[in-house]
């Protein structure tokens, strides 16, 4: 008889990753991560990955449930990805895998379903006081693009607010961030979050600085930028990432007065693990407090820098879970 699994994912705009669930307690027991960069199509990586699946554990017939995280509006028949170039329709998804039941979700209703699952040693706690899970909680997350979601309890749970937060328009705090969106004007005409609070915005950041010092800029990667800013090789650099944080703590303490996020809020992302002890050290802080009248309102909420690298995947299998309980129910 055929062992019963079922498969979850959390893809984003650079890699994919995902996880085989078996057994009643619902635990991912394998990995596979890939690059999206490496597939022109997405079903060449689903192909890929069944025969990972089939090779390394022996599962040669289709998963019973699936849910796929996706850095995407989720609600529709087609998917197509903001910052990558793949794109699916479920109709097609179903038949590529031949699965019983398909969840969708957004990848930052995925993160939202797994904070619940942190342990002490999955994050770094940035100021405020204590974490109270009877509030409001908001999450944002630099990565390939700008991920935004909120967690409001519900009697005895809770209820994921998704969003595309990521794109609302950035608001520029002080001259210097007055003149940094002058230069992305000029680049886009409209300037959203993402364009500064993502890999791409990491680097658009630094373009800037480097015109407004009149330097060429000598790096092209955001991997570059951090790792001269970590090394302090790199002034410019250094100046990129201390700004990074500074607009990231306004914009994180704009939702946390936006959703009530008294209970807290969480940063997750593959960005600011990066460079995590610049980050403490930054004025993140200072800009997500720095509200003129609401500042006592921030002052005593914690924030939580997420270290924990496959929360995504957590969440899409705690969603797996609660989606059979209640069907069962």
């Amino acid at each position: 008889m055929a062992v019963p699994w079922d498969l979850v994912a959390d893809i984003g705009g650079t890699n994919a990753r995902f996880g085989v669930i078996q057994g009643e307690e619902d635990k991912i027991i394998k990995e596979f991560n890939h690059s999206v960069l490496e597939y022109p199509k997405f079903s060449q990586v689903i192909s890929t990955l069944l025969t990972e699946v089939g090779a390394s554990l022996g599962l040669n017939h289709s998963p019973h449930r699936i849910c796929f995280a996706v850095a995407c509006p989720a609600d529709s028949e087609h998917i197509s990805f903001t910052n990558s170039h793949w794109k699916f329709s479920k109709t097609e998804l179903l038949c590529m895998l031949g699965c019983q039941e398909l969840t969708i979700i957004n990848d930052f209703e995925a993160i939202a379903h797994g904070i619940s699952e942190l342990k002490l040693s999955d994050h770094i706690k940035i100021g405020g006081g204590s974490h109270l899970t009877s509030l409001p909680m908001a999450i944002l997350g630099p990565g390939t693009g700008l991920g935004v979601s909120a967690i409001v309890p519900f009697k005895k749970g809770y209820h994921v607010i998704d969003s595309e937060g990521g794109h609302a328009d950035f608001a520029p705090v002080g001259d210097l961030q007055t003149s940094l969106l002058s230069y992305l004007v000029n680049k886009y005409e409209r300037v959203s979050l993402e364009r500064l609070l993502s890999g791409n915005g990491l680097m658009n950041i630094y373009s800037a600085l480097c015109l407004s010092h009149s330097e060429h800029p000598i790096f092209g990667s955001p991997a570059e930028v951090v790792e001269a800013s970590n090394h302090g090789s790199c002034a410019i650099s250094k100046l990129t990432v201390s700004l990074f944080c500074e607009i990231l703590g306004s914009t994180a303490g704009n939702l946390a007065l936006t959703y009530g996020a008294r209970g807290g809020v969480y940063i997750s992302g593959g960005i600011v693990p990066r460079f995590k002890q610049s980050f403490v050290e930054s004025g993140f802080r200072r800009a997500f407090e720095n509200k003129g009248r609401f500042a006592s309102y921030l002052a005593p909420i914690p924030v939580y820098l997420i270290t924990k690298t496959n929360l995504g995947l957590v969440g899409a299998a705690k969603k797996l879970r609660a989606d059979r309980e209640l069907t069962y129910a």
